[in-house]
């Protein structure tokens, strides 16, 4: 095993619009090998590159104005808010806080916004550094990151260039023989973040080394960091609690009138159970006397069902409401407590729709 080694590079110095940081690199740092993995902190590239936009250098209502304006130029999603703090998704598909900008080893009267296309940059620094060095390193552009669950910030890659980001071992097999079929390192990041032990947010060294991973070199530049960020299908947390509260209520607000039922199906336990817990959320909060009965069994009211009603094929439950009395106060409340178990089913996975267009309603549910 080859040991790892992670190496600052100092003498970097201040980075300004225009300078050319693959020369003040090489010369940093002329011991450069080939096989280097190259880190470099995200905030001297987007110098560099001019990524930076003037805002009131005076604490006050209006440098917190033009801080707004620009975080809203760089957020393509809202994830979370709590209080000042802004969770965002980038135009990049990063989520981050405050979008990445930064007001830190910056005038007072800029901020600094990530680079526009790491991975655009770390190909670009990769392809310098090697013209001016013959070295044929790696290249990660880094910045830091805060992580769901778990309290304190770490690097992460948002650029890579000649790296795979990720070590995939699904279809491998582990030392007792079981194949593995979820397991995706990471490594990209894991570097990234070993790099920032040796260069520190206070001691003015934002590039690193990290010399010893043996690793095989992709295609040209590889894929990238852009790679790593989960699409919105698979995100099991593309929310935050608030927001997703909100997206719920409104989408309970637009429920389809017909049944989104796929076909055919049949009655499962686990949602008759979820039946149930529907009901049980959503009847305390309806006028007292309204009843809801669950119909587990909608075969029994298919052979006699109730004149002009078609019950879809794909229905797994059913439920008779019934309103505490027969008039027209009533009738409006009862409406709103039917769309509430109606609400009260979606958040449980089931589709829903009214069958009958007069009391007592018919409640067709099936899976969504």
């Amino acid at each position: 095993m080859t040991d790892l080694m992670v190496l600052p590079v100092a003498g970097i110095g201040e980075i300004r619009p225009g300078d050319d940081l693959a020369a003040t690199i090489a010369e940093a740092a002329p011991w450069l090998q080939d096989g280097d993995v190259l880190v470099v902190t995200s905030k001297i590239v987007s110098k560099a590159e001019g990524r930076l936009v003037p805002v009131p250098a005076a604490e006050g209502p209006e440098r917190d104005a033009a801080k707004a304006e620009v975080l809203r130029g760089e957020t393509a999603r809202v994830v979370a808010t709590r209080g000042q703090t802004r969770i965002v998704q980038t135009h990049h598909g990063f989520v981050m806080a405050n979008a990445g900008i930064d007001a830190s080893n910056v005038e007072p009267d800029r901020l600094v916004l990530l680079p526009a296309d790491p991975d655009a940059s770390a190909r670009a620094l990769r392809a310098a550094l090697h013209a001016l060095t013959s070295r044929t390193v790696a290249v990660i552009v880094s910045d830091t990151m805060g992580r769901p669950w778990r309290n304190g910030l770490t690097d992460v890659a948002l650029g890579v260039a000649g790296l795979d980001p990720i070590d995939d071992h699904r279809g491998r097999t582990d030392s007792y023989g079981n194949e593995l079929h979820v397991t995706q390192i990471a490594v990209a990041d894991e570097l990234a973040a070993a790099a920032d032990l040796v260069k520190g947010k206070a001691d003015g060294v934002p590039v690193a080394v990290v010399r010893g991973y043996r690793f095989t070199a992709p295609p040209g530049d590889g894929p990238g960091a852009r790679v790593m960020v989960r699409d919105g299908a698979t995100d099991m947390f593309s929310l935050g609690t608030t927001e997703a509260r909100a997206a719920g209520l409104r989408d309970a607000a637009d429920l389809p009138p017909a049944p989104l039922f796929h076909s055919p199906a049949l009655p499962d336990a686990e949602d008759t159970a979820a039946v149930v817990r529907a009901i049980s959320h959503a009847l305390p909060a309806a006028a007292p006397g309204t009843l809801f009965t669950h119909e587990k069994n909608p075969a029994t009211v298919r052979e006699t069902p109730p004149p002009g009603v078609d019950i879809p094929a794909a229905t797994t439950d059913l439920i008779i409401c019934t309103p505490p009395v027969d008039s027209a106060p009533a009738l409006i409340r009862f409406g709103a407590d039917i769309h509430r178990l109606r609400a009260s089913l979606a958040a449980e996975g089931l589709a829903s729709a009214t069958l009958t267009d007069t009391p007592p309603i018919l409640l067709a549910v099936g899976p969504a």
